[in-house]
């Protein structure tokens, strides 16, 4: 029963942690002021051409009088380079370049960066995958964030574009495990590296900054690279901000049940440090406590531990601009899921059969 009451008490911990999140509402908001600093758009690309040109017009439509756009071809084996090259010929401001081949001792997107920012010329690196699109307002409103907290890194959870009912299963974990553990406002507010999130979607660094500490080049081995170098920033003393998109930035991350398990089994597990014991008990506090507080616990608690993941749910749908009834009633599959996902990655791990766009990711 010790046991069973710790569990109800993490429930009612991260129902506070979600209603913070909730309230304090972090996101991107927009600024009436209006700035005219050169912004470098980086875009790491590899076997990109589904998609790569949605990105390139929507970039293109942005109401900012100074940027530049440079795509990182990265050893792609279709069309990418081609279409980006044709596509620059029109749009003086974007130019595409390809990759070097990829040293033994970096991953691939982290060197892909690396290079991105070494062709850099604007006051500000905002790099982005090739999957998304963003909406106009976002690089003026970026910048408005960045001066006004001083920051050395801002980090956008971007909005999930989820078409199939597999994605569906899979996409919205991402923002349920953010948003139902940290408080997002502590990553700032916060100089505790421990309270560090960020995603690799969207991260706009102080280019001065940047050069001074090579970002990139500190965490080359590094899976989960966005939130490795939100800790580094932070426990180097800057400040660095992780907010959500609020419609500024939308991305379609995976186009079925299988790419979406295989592209988080990727990394979830390196989420967790790759700590079996720590996934465990996550796993544990998240999926085991609600099946197991209908044997343990009274109908009167029951019902409230339900309240309160229900109204969690709703919370974070809301908050990362979601479907809320879908979310709620897809809950106890996405949780399976989760717990698919784990197992995979684990064994990924383990097995060093981790494979992503046609390498193998060596942990």
């Amino acid at each position: 029963m010790i046991l069973i009451y710790l569990i109800f008490f993490f429930l009612v911990l991260r129902f506070a942690v979600t209603l913070f999140n909730f309230i304090s509402n972090p996101k991107l908001t927009k600024s009436a002021k209006k700035y005219d600093d050169l912004v470098s758009i980086l875009i790491p690309a590899r076997n990109e051409q589904d998609d790569i040109l949605n990105l390139l017009n929507s970039i293109s439509a942005q109401n900012y009088p100074n940027y530049e756009v440079i795509v990182l071809d990265d050893n792609s084996t279709d069309q990418t380079f081609q279409l980006c090259q044709d596509f620059s010929d029109q749009n003086k401001r974007f130019k595409v370049i390809a990759g070097k081949p990829l040293p033994e001792d970096w991953l691939g997107k982290n060197f892909a960066c690396y290079q991105l920012a070494q062709a850099a010329k604007g006051r500000y690196l905002i790099f982005l995958d090739a999957d998304e699109t963003v909406m106009d307002g976002l690089i003026n409103n970026a910048i408005h964030r960045m001066k006004a907290g001083n920051l050395a890194l801002l980090s956008l959870f971007t909005d999930q574009i989820m078409k199939t009912w597999g994605e569906r299963l899979v996409v919205p974990l991402m923002h349920y495990v953010l948003l139902n553990l940290l408080p997002l406002r502590l990553v700032k507010l916060s100089s505790n590296p421990s309270f560090s999130a960020a995603s690799g979607q969207f991260m706009m660094f102080d280019a001065a900054n940047y050069r001074i500490n090579q970002w990139h080049e500190q965490v080359k081995h590094q899976v989960v690279e966005d939130v490795e170098i939100m800790k580094l920033v932070k426990s180097s003393s800057y400040t660095g901000e992780a907010l959500l998109a609020n419609g500024y930035v939308y991305c379609r991350m995976y186009k079925s049940f299988d790419e979406s398990v295989n592209g988080f089994s990727k990394n979830f597990f390196a989420g967790f440090n790759n700590n079996v014991f720590g996934l465990f008990f996550y796993l544990l506090l998240v999926v085991i406590s609600p099946i197991a507080s209908f044997f343990f616990l009274s109908t009167e608690l029951v019902l409230f531990a339900l309240s309160l993941i229900v109204l969690s749910r709703v919370m974070i749908s809301l908050s990362a601009r979601q479907n809320v009834l879908q979310n709620v009633l897809l809950h106890p599959l996405q949780l399976l899921c989760m717990v698919f996902i784990s197992v995979i990655s684990v064994k990924k791990h383990f097995t060093k059969t981790v494979i992503w766009k046609g390498r193998a990711i060596r942990k």
